[in-house]
């Protein structure tokens, strides 16, 4: 889903998530990555607004919805909610120009 192309950061909204600091999301077609600094890197399919974590992390996905230029987000594991997240854009996407 092209509009969800590039890089974004996590930001923690409610509910059992950690912190989020330094967590950001990479997305480019059909998958993406969250990633924790240089290290932690956890890869997952893209359904529409849905990313579904792949093996070992099978049975998280993220439910995205738009939210103005960003979009807010839903962790669940197995269909339960368990936290919200925002994802804010960092740098530009190829149908959006890069915030200043």
């Amino acid at each position: 889903m092209a509009e969800l192309d590039g890089l974004w950061e996590v930001q923690r909204t409610g509910g059992a998530l950690p912190p989020m600091i330094g967590v950001r999301k990479r997305i480019q077609g059909s998958g993406g990555e969250t990633t924790l600094g240089p290290f932690l890197r956890v890869p997952f399919d893209i359904d529409g607004l849905t990313l579904r974590y792949r093996r070992p992390l099978r049975g998280f996905v993220d439910e995205l919805e738009p939210a103005g230029l960003d979009f807010h987000g839903r962790a669940t594991f197995r269909g339960r909610e368990y936290g919200q997240f925002s994802l804010r854009r960092i740098g530009a996407s190829p149908s959006r120009p890069a915030e200043k």
